[in-house]
């Protein structure tokens, strides 16, 4: 362990919330030049947690210690005061403003005590980004960045601030497998300068890769703590579930029949061009690509959502080319978007209110609508995919992020789907709800449905898929079929290179 000593240690620490004890009893410590793995499934304290270290609230119980000094933790001016900083999933940079007004917010440089002092400003800032590996000018606005430099200024302007306990949630969930790499040797390096990091993450080969230690948390209670050199992402998981996963891919117990979706000729001119397919009965059919490759453009499409502007989509020989999303429903196709905050869910509406949203009409009697008539199917579905807590009149807004998917889910599900459009369907939530997510998955496609799914996560693509269809550039290249389909030929495929079968 880092010969610099404990740079934090909490001690027995609670929170409750009305009703729900979030964080209960629970010890966790992070030494000096050492990064801490904080895993869990969504729900499990993590963010509770680590809000406590950051002074969110202000009714914990326990002992925080600092350098090994008791301290409280009760504003997020006490926390800053002593060192910690946190970096948010979601960025807090303000778009609008220039990198250096971001890096130095609150404390601008000034001279004769009133006038701002731009070549200091601009000196700080350049050294900050530096040292995060970025060569921007301190004038560059933010909202012309990418999301890999944002998340890198991020970064840098949680260093200015001199903390000794830097906490990062989900860092990467936004980053490329190269840019993920470029974090990681920042992440080294700061380690090495005997900065102490908690990483929070929902991906378990970064836990093992970047960690020294983990700690896990299940149910708001602390079930272990390990060096990262003797667990394993086997173990990890049962830990994190209480239970064995032996597989996290639904066995299919199904196979495909007749055609039933055929898209024919499908274009959206600068997004996707002449792509043409057919999905069987009971088949999981997987679009693979790069980033710009054209698959949530053509999922967007094929539903009405954005315009198609060519080809034809047809559903067991009838034409049901949409003019709207309205009418794509109506036929029997679905989409559930990647985003379930802005697009997915009404987060200021309950769990019930956003599931039986999508089947309005055919709740409605005589032109009147009634919320009753939909409780049993709101129950059962919130039964079947173990939303948590149970209750349909809980507001979206106060769900993980694993609950809020599975709600979005159940709000497609309800209308009873010939064809199901999956974009990112697990972005973002824990080992255990992706294990309820497949299983949904593979019971529609068993039950002789279509599944169209798109996703970034490579082991589920290749997991769930019959087979995987190629997009580059906007045009269907060809296909991989399940028996020789695996992660390095999707990546192959997706570069244009490899073995696949040729459109």
């Amino acid at each position: 362990m880092s010969e610099l000593g404990l740079a934090l240690s909490m001690e027995q620490i609670s929170k409750r919330f009305p009703g729900t004890l979030a964080v209960d009893g629970v010890d966790f410590s992070v030494y000096a030049g050492e990064v801490h793995a904080l895993i869990g499934e969504n729900g499990a304290g993590k963010s509770t947690l680590m809000k406590i270290l950051a002074g969110s609230f202000n009714d914990y119980s326990g002992t925080i210690r600092i350098n090994d000094r008791p301290v409280d933790l009760h504003t997020p001016a006490a926390a800053k005061a002593y060192g910690i900083q946190m970096i948010h999933q979601e960025l807090s940079l303000a778009p609008p403003l220039s990198l250096a007004e971001n890096l130095l917010a609150g404390r601008l440089p000034r001279k004769w005590g009133f006038v701002l002092d731009r070549k200091a400003m601009h000196a700080e800032s350049r050294r900050w980004l530096e040292r995060v590996g970025l060569d921007l000018d301190g004038d560059t606005i933010v909202e012309d960045i990418s999301q890999h430099e944002a998340q890198l200024v991020e970064i840098a302007k949680a260093l200015a601030n001199h903390p000794c306990i830097l906490v990062m949630d989900e860092p990467t969930s936004a980053l490329s497998r190269q840019e993920v790499q470029r974090l990681f040797e920042i992440i080294r390096r700061l380690r090495r300068q005997g900065l102490a990091i908690v990483y929070i993450s929902h991906h378990l080969d970064e836990v093992l890769e970047i960690a020294d230690r983990v700690t896990v948390l299940r149910d708001g209670r602390k079930v272990a703590t390990h060096e990262i050199r003797d667990v394993s992402a086997s173990q990890l998981v049962e830990l994190m579930v209480g239970r064995s996963v032996s597989a996290l891919y639904a066995e299919r117990s199904t196979r495909p029949a007749e055609v039933r979706l055929e898209v024919r000729r499908a274009s959206r001119y600068g997004f996707f061009h002449d792509v043409s397919f057919k999905l069987r009965g009971g088949e999981i059919l997987g679009v693979g690509g790069l980033s710009g490759s054209g698959r949530s453009e053509l999922a967007r499409s094929l539903c009405g959502i954005d315009p198609l502007e060519e080809g034809a989509v047809l559903l067991d020989g009838r034409d049901i080319t949409p003019a709207d999303y309205r009418q794509s429903i109506a036929a029997g196709m679905v989409y559930l978007s990647e985003d379930r905050k802005s697009q997915g869910l009404a987060l200021r509406m309950s769990v019930a209110e956003n599931v039986l949203s999508s089947v309005i009409p055919r709740q409605s009697r005589t032109g009147f609508y009634s919320a009753r008539s939909g409780r049993s199917l709101v129950r059962a579905l919130v039964g079947s995919l173990e939303i948590h807590p149970a209750d349909p009149a809980r507001m979206a807004s106060t769900l993980s992020g694993g609950n809020q998917q599975k709600a979005l889910l159940a709000k497609w599900l309800a209308t009873k789907p010939e064809v199901l459009i999956l974009d990112e369907p697990t972005r973002g939530v824990d080992v255990a709800a992706k294990v309820v997510i497949h299983q949904a998955i593979a019971a529609l496609a068993d039950a002789g449905k279509c599944v169209l799914l798109i996703s970034s996560d490579l082991p589920e693509l290749v997991g769930l898929s019959d087979r995987v269809m190629i997009l580059r550039q906007g045009k269907r290249i060809g296909q991989i079929d399940r028996e020789r389909c695996s992660e390095a030929a999707v990546l192959l495929a997706a570069n244009g290179e490899g073995e696949f079968v040729q459109s």
